[in-house]
């Protein structure tokens, strides 16, 4: 089901996702004809869908900026936010999160054109279940991924964690220097902070323990990026080469935005890193169709 949305960019509908047991809710925009490939955007934790449809500047839509391409474009409120927070209180670890998620995606592509496939553009929390999904995926049908504000060792406390509207977290390892964000970008993501369910928060201090399992698994291209101004992770050369080793992906990239704090699609940065991260998914296209067969004339 989709409904239009209010306080949203022109074209952007609200949607939920039959994944079962658990209904997701989340925000869609489709292109004018035919996608090109559809994004699955999933948001950090305390945040929500709307992260990915920034209203203090027209710049920072990645759903407006993606149909304008051609894409299909659908935000997910993660589980235990947004519709399934009333069914999932306590939220739900990554890998039932990554059940969830399958589920959620498999009802959508059901119902709707994904064209080329599936690509996935995660930030921070949703980084980790970008991941997560990514080693559960037993038919590789996804094209990549792209990563930003995420990594596998914290460089912050995890008591700076967000815990709700009250206790949003560390101000500064969330949004950095004011100067990095459009005017009101505060005010107008007032409502997209979320409470971080109580699982989710007690799975955090995990990530370094599980992620090496997970990345062994990970076999479909992925992209990094880091903020210039990134303090919830250590990003140095070492930490990074140490990152990227452990991933078994047929193709890691890293990249470094500049001008930028871990929130990088509100901020001024958020065209360009969409832009790149829409680069790397084309591709993600032209080396799934490169791959594939071509039927010998007759």
């Amino acid at each position: 089901m989709t409904t239009p949305t209010l306080d949203a960019s022109p074209g952007v509908r609200h949607i939920t996702l039959d994944a079962g047991s658990v209904t997701l809710s989340g925000l869609l925009i489709e292109p004018d004809g035919p996608p090109r490939a559809t994004v699955v955007a999933l948001h950090g934790g305390g945040m929500s869908a709307g992260y990915f449809d920034g209203q203090a500047h027209p710049s920072t839509s990645l759903l407006a900026l993606g149909a304008s391409l051609g894409y299909t474009v659908l935000a997910v409120d993660r589980p235990g936010y947004g519709h399934s927070a009333a069914q999932l209180p306590e939220g739900a670890t990554l890998a039932e999160q990554s059940a969830v998620l399958h589920a959620a995606l498999d009802d959508f592509a059901a119902r709707y054109d994904t064209g080329a496939g599936l690509f996935v553009l995660a930030h921070s929390y949703g980084g980790k279940l970008a991941l997560t999904a990514a080693a559960d995926d037993a038919d590789d049908r996804w094209l990549g991924i792209d990563i930003s504000g995420c990594g596998h060792r914290y460089a912050a406390r995890l008591d700076q964690l967000p815990t709700d509207r009250r206790h949003p977290g560390h101000w500064t390892l969330n949004w950095g220097k004011l100067s990095l964000y459009p005017p009101n970008t505060f005010r107008f993501s007032t409502h997209l902070v979320k409470p971080m369910p109580p699982r989710e928060r007690q799975e955090v201090a995990r990530w370094a323990e599980l992620f090496p399992g997970v990345a062994a698994r990970v076999r479909v291209p992925v992209r990094l990026t880091f903020a210039e101004h990134e303090t919830w992770w250590h990003h140095d050369e070492e930490t990074v080469a140490d990152l990227t080793a452990r991933l078994a992906a047929p193709r890691v990239l890293v990249d470094r935005q500049p001008d930028t704090g871990h929130n990088i699609s509100l901020g001024w940065a958020a065209r360009a890193y969409h832009l790149r991260a829409l680069g790397f998914l084309e591709e993600c296209i032209a080396q799934r169709e490169s791959a594939v067969p071509v039927p010998a004339r007759v």
